[in-house]
């Protein structure tokens, strides 16, 4: 309930503000029929205040004030509904002259039971009708009020009721003058008990304190309380025990104790602790994100996925939210799908897309693309060239989907390798005469011209005759053999069989690989490295396509091959066909 709040639970109407004490607001409001009621409103906003309502509520159990018409406790709204109670204030009781022995007895009595839940008179409205004595109203006690306190309260109030003279009822019965030896027997057992509680007093007994420790708070405390000790709470934190459970008690158990003394009793209240996301997730990966944020997982509820597309396994919804603040161990509510249900998709026309905008288009459909199949071909690389299923066929949601992506094609040199280098032709050397040799216009013998020697490719050098000049042609029988031309030349010997191995044939292996369901998050690719080197079977995919699913299918292979399944780049798996 807020300040600017109105009605109170949706059916008490605030009619205007009594009192504010602390955390507790006293509001007049109007129930139905037009009825006139004043409710206590308790703003609780942490376990020590709702640990406070508790007790707040057993004091009135223990009591029944006759002004009390309802108590409220739950999540969101503690509150305790009060009605008119006519009769005369105990304050003008207490300021008669003469009280009757019935309102002093009933009042002390009222005190006693008060007193065992921690509260004292001056907390009470209490009303006197006829002799019957009546609590209009009952106000949170101090949390830190002690027992000493709430006993000298009581003595104060008890005193001015006593005060003036107290009027017994007379009783007229045969043999009354023998009342005076019950009064003799009351006087000496007087004394006795007195004698007795002062030597208590100066010497008070010695006790054991019981072992508490793993007990219920409130339990822990009565057991002590009714051992004569006093009790004090200290809020602690301590894993693997129940909120509100005793985790420590000082002095420890067993301490031999005198009765009256304090024993502090630390309690588990741990601090709250936020909600993770678990939407998206599955009920193992939701488990486990819950049990790293100290909470358990709670009622788990199947629902058609349809509306939401949420696959089969996954959570759609949480309680509370992601983000709330529960208590270390409580538990949250999860809704999982049980998949989609009767409803058909169906995808455009992919050809000519890239591979990347496609992914796209199918995740967006519905589907699961879990085979890639790439052809060499002319289009630009990762270019979609085949789809299964068909354009526009519609087929149900989650169906695979088989993609035909091109590849670049093996081509010839872009330019031809020139000629070979052929060796220039022969030049025959022109014979100088020797000296005193006579030529054959002298009439003598012809002259003699040595052989030519066989020029080699080394000696010859091509030469250029000067301009004018004629170049004399050699004898026909000296003039070289025409070199051959370029295509007439012998192909180059082939190589040695033995220097490059036989190209390995083509194979088809079977790839399979099972995905965990916890899988990490991440994107994940699936590429096959053989001999013609590495290429990607599988684009970038969301870990949440592939968790807990299979993948499967043929691939043609050269050589030795082995896949590879990488997590946002890097190598996460492999797997040997």
């Amino acid at each position: 309930m807020t300040g600017q709040a109105a009605v109170i639970d949706g059916k008490y109407e605030i009619v205007r503000e009594v009192s504010r004490e602390g955390h507790v607001t006293l509001s007049e409001v109007r129930a139905g029929e037009g009825v006139t009621r004043q409710v206590a409103w308790f703003d609780v906003t942490s376990p020590a205040a709702r640990q406070g309502f508790h007790a707040y509520r057993a004091a009135l159990r223990a009591v029944a004030p006759a002004g009390l018409t309802d108590v409220v406790a739950r999540p969101g709204a503690y509150y305790a509904v009060w009605q008119p109670v006519t009769g005369t204030p105990l304050s003008e009781v207490a300021a008669q002259p003469v009280k009757h022995e019935e309102t002093v007895q009933a009042v002390s009595a009222l005190a006693a039971a008060l007193a065992e839940h921690g509260y004292a008179l001056p907390d009470a409205d209490v009303v006197v009708e006829g002799r019957d004595v009546r609590v209009a109203y009952l106000r949170p006690a101090p949390p830190e009020r002690t027992p000493e306190e709430v006993a000298r309260l009581n003595a104060q109030a008890l005193a001015a009721l006593s005060g003036g003279r107290v009027r017994r009822q007379r009783r007229r019965e045969p043999g009354a003058w023998l009342s005076f030896v019950p009064g003799l027997l009351l006087l000496g057992g007087a004394v006795y008990l007195g004698t007795q509680a002062a030597r208590v007093y100066l010497n008070p007994p010695v006790r054991e304190v019981a072992a508490v420790t793993g007990k219920p708070g409130q339990d822990a405390a009565r057991s002590l309380t009714r051992a004569g000790f006093r009790v004090e709470y200290a809020l602690g934190d301590a894993q693997g025990v129940p909120i509100g459970a005793v985790i420590r008690q000082d002095p420890a158990a067993g301490t031999n104790l005198p009765v009256g003394r304090l024993v502090t009793l630390t309690v588990n209240n741990p601090p709250s602790v936020p909600v993770p996301r678990l939407e998206e997730l599955t009920v193992d990966q939701a488990r486990t994100a819950l049990r790293d944020g100290a909470l358990a997982l709670g009622k788990v509820i199947r629902a058609d996925g349809t509306l939401t597309k949420t696959p089969q396994g996954r959570v759609i919804a949480q309680v509370p939210e992601a983000g709330a603040t529960l208590e270390r161990g409580q538990s949250v509510q999860l809704m999982v799908s049980t998949g989609v249900r009767g409803k058909e998709t169906w995808l455009g026309n992919l050809t000519g897309l890239p591979y990347a905008a496609a992914l796209q288009q199918v995740r967006v459909a519905g589907l699961v693309v879990t085979r890639v199949i790439q052809q060499p071909s002319d289009a630009p690389e990762n270019t979609v060239l085949d789809q299964t299923p068909a354009n526009y066929v519609r087929v149900p949601v989650g169906s695979p989907v088989v993609l035909t992506v091109a590849t670049a094609r093996a081509s010839a040199p872009s330019q031809p390798t020139e000629s070979l280098p052929l060796p220039p032709p022969p030049v025959p050397e022109t014979p100088e005469p020797e000296l005193g040799v006579p030529s054959e216009g002298d009439g003598g013998a012809p002259a003699v011209t040595p052989p030519a020697q066989t020029p080699t490719p080394e000696t010859l050098t091509p030469e250029t005759p000067a301009a004018g000049s004629t170049t004399p042609a050699p004898p026909p029988e000296s003039l070289p053999e025409a070199p051959a031309a370029p295509e007439q030349l012998p192909a180059a010997p082939p190589a040695d069989d033995a220097a490059a191995p036989p190209e390995a044939p083509p194979r088809t292996v079977n790839f399979r690989y099972e995905f965990p369901a916890d899988l990490p998050a991440g994107n994940y690719t699936i590429s096959v490295r053989d001999a013609d080197g590495e290429r990607e079977l599988y684009g970038a995919t969301d870990s949440s396509q592939f968790a807990g699913a299979l993948a499967e299918g043929d691939e043609q292979v050269r050589g030795d091959a082995v896949f590879i399944i990488r997590r946002d780049g890097q190598e996460y798996a492999t797997v040997t066909p």
